[in-house]
């Protein structure tokens, strides 16, 4: 049946199908119902499935149910990111019946104008697997280290960097003021860094406290540490779903035609590259918001260089594809303007000309772009901020660029030129390679380098090159028609595609299959990011602070807390942003970075010039607070001189001693 399309209605049903009035008003009791019965059960979790099922059952997108429940699932997180908005300003914040009981009357009135009967299809491919496999054995091994672990000792995992401390104070605002921090800028200032509440883009943060207040049953986040241990499974699931999201991709461009063990040879790729290559270090980096982006990006780009849909889902598609990427991560929204462009033009038969169309496309793209409007008309500077130094996570650059290369010479042959899904693979990637081409030349005429965000824009090139994988397959020749009983063709079917995997995983993932390696040590799949992870070998050195500040130096303080337990000046920065958000109060420490430079507080000794520097940079912390802070140290005898210095300076703040051991 083509896509956007119903069967007539049986002889003597009404006209419009379902549209009868005693169906609507049945469909919206029952829209409040579930969520108030399910809240009073406190398993308002079961909504998120009830919600991506109603959106499956009502869209015709994609003939397998695991293509049906992908795009479900990106419609709702575009949803709930864009009715945000709403729940941002008005009186019931993000409590979990009057969300969710909105998003399924909406569901239940577009249904029933539209027509349509709930279907989902129940097909599954044999690929499928493949998908799914990627996202159980990358969160196999991403979850390993914290399995079992108490809620203090996963804090070596969660403070792998201060990146994933500012995220969770985004995280930890949102649930306090019930909506989008920018449009809460006083309130939020006590939560998260100023001016992160107005210039930050907060679509993850959001939407991962509207399924944490879903897990809960209760818009109370509750203890910031349980907090923090929700939020590290959060992102730890939403990489897998990255990696998962990369193979889904590379086979739904694939389309059709890419089927039998050459579907398997270019999933297994995409899920090589992950598994081995140093994307993985977005987890330990603690590039949350860069990694959701990505998922969505992916999604987002893989949908509308293959539009099989109709002329309403593609609307949807499109508006949940400007919203979720632009909403999460701005930088990669330019990236889905393009490619939306080009789709208008490459099928302009189909959607273009239909005014309709282009004025919800319109639409969605102002709400897109709200957010990011408020920030530069407000406190962010376009020109610094793109310059940023910072940690950077470098995607492989072979793999990026041999797989762009092959995408061009795959889509450019005659048989994918011809057609929509071939076309846009050569706009998306020499669109995207002009973008980023752009920037990198823009960052060297400006500061001479590449930096911070030219890396994060690459890696979305990287996304563009993994699944364009898709078109690529099709340059393989496929199987031959065999005689013989089905179970032989499905086991010769089934053999091909293994063998397809394991030289994928060996090409791309260095996976050796218990060969020895011919240098004598373990070939580079254990010497991966992902690998070193899973290991445990990717903690942090925060487990004693962590232990120190949740077991005993928290107890009872309301005040802003600088934790001066080493000599390590870095140590110091991230004990001390752990304890502002162990306290809901990471805002209050504006002076944040001024710890950076503090080298004192351990018992190792340090001359009089660097004590004297530290002293200086304390106090600069010290006066931005607030409050007058209390000053922990790890050395009796740097409390005792630091109590006197501060003291004599007229710097308020209380100095505890506080040993580590």
């Amino acid at each position: 049946m083509p896509a956007g399309t119903r069967p007539p209605s049986p002889a003597g049903a009404p006209a419009g199908g379902g549209r009868r009035w005693p169906v609507l008003g049945a469909a919206v009791a029952l829209s409040w119902a579930l969520p108030l019965l399910l809240h009073t059960l406190s398993l308002d979790v079961v909504l998120i499935p009830v919600l991506v099922l109603a959106i499956a059952s009502l869209i015709r997108v994609g003939g397998g149910l695991l293509d049906r429940l992908v795009v479900a699932s990106f419609l709702l997180c575009g949803a709930v990111m864009a009715f945000g908005l709403l729940f941002s300003v008005w009186p019931w914040g993000l409590a979990p019946v009057p969300g969710t009981g909105l998003l399924l009357t909406v569901l239940s009135v577009s249904g029933w104008l539209a027509g349509r009967r709930p279907h989902i299809p129940l097909r599954l491919r044999g690929s499928d697997a493949l998908v799914l496999a990627t996202v159980a054995v990358v969160w196999r091994y991403l979850h390993h280290p914290v399995a079992g672990k108490s809620a203090v000792d996963r804090l070596a995992y969660f403070v792998t960097s201060e990146d994933r401390l500012g995220h969770f104070s985004y995280f930890d605002g949102i649930h306090h003021v019930g909506g989008y921090a920018f449009l809460h800028q006083e309130a939020a200032k006590a939560y998260m860094m100023t001016p992160a509440e107005a210039v930050y883009p907060q679509g993850s943060h959001f939407l991962l406290v509207w399924i944490d207040v879903l897990v809960k049953s209760s818009a109370d986040g509750g203890s910031a540490l349980d907090m923090t241990h929700r939020y590290l499974l959060y992102v730890l699931a939403a990489y897998a779903l990255f990696c998962g999201a990369l193979v889904w991709a590379a086979r739904w461009i694939g389309g059709p035609r890419l089927r039998g063990w050459r579907t398997a040879a270019v999933c297994a790729t995409v899920t090589a590259v992950m598994m081995s290559g140093s994307m993985a270090q977005l987890v330990e980096r603690g590039f949350d918001s860069e990694t959701i982006g990505l998922l969505f990006l992916a999604v987002a780009l893989a949908l509308l260089v293959r539009p099989a849909m109709g002329r309403a889902e593609f609307v949807l598609v499109g508006v949940a594809a400007l919203v979720s990427v632009t909403f999460v991560y701005n930088l990669y929204g330019v990236l889905v303007g393009l490619t939306l462009a080009a789709v208008l033009v490459v099928h302009r038969r189909r959607f273009a000309p239909r005014r309709l169309v282009i004025g919800a496309l319109a639409g969605g793209t102002l709400i897109a772009g709200l957010p990011s409007v408020f920030s530069v008309l407000t406190k962010l500077d376009v020109a610094k901020t793109s310059n940023l130094a910072g940690p950077m996570v470098i995607p492989d650059r072979p793999v990026f660029i041999g797989c762009g290369l092959l995408a061009l010479a795959a889509a450019s042959l005659p048989v994918n030129r011809r057609t929509g899904t071939g076309q846009m693979v050569l706009a998306l990637v020499l669109g995207g390679t002009a973008v980023i081409g752009v920037f990198g030349a823009w960052q060297k005429l400006t500061i001479g380098y590449y930096s911070y965000y030219f890396e994060k824009l690459t890696a979305a090139g990287l996304v563009i090159a993994l699944i364009s994988l898709g078109v690529i397959g099709l340059m393989l020749q496929p199987a031959a028609r065999t005689s013989g009983s089905p179970l032989r063709r499905r086991t010769g079917l089934l053999l091909r595609s293994g063998v397809a995997t394991a030289a994928a995983l060996a090409l791309f993932g260095n996976v050796q299959w218990g060969v020895p390696s011919g240098w004598g040590h373990p070939s580079a799949w254990y010497d991966s990011p992902m690998m070193k992870w899973g290991r445990g070998e990717a903690k942090s050195d925060i487990g004693p602070p962590a232990n120190a500040l949740t077991r005993r130096d928290l107890k009872g303080v309301t005040s802003p807390v600088i934790a001066l337990y080493s000599s390590d000046a870095y140590l110091n920065l991230k004990s001390t942003f752990l304890a502002q958000i162990l306290t809901h109060q990471a805002g209050n420490m504006v002076g944040l970075y001024e710890v950076f430079y503090v080298k004192i507080g351990g018992p190792a000794a340090v001359d009089e010039k660097e004590y004297q520097a530290s002293l200086g940079r304390l106090k600069g912390a010290i006066a931005s607070c607030p409050t007058p802070p209390t000053v922990l140290v790890g050395d009796r005898k740097t409390a005792d001189r630091l109590r006197q210095d501060l003291a004599g300076a007229g710097s308020a703040a209380t100095v505890v001693y506080a040993p580590l051991t």
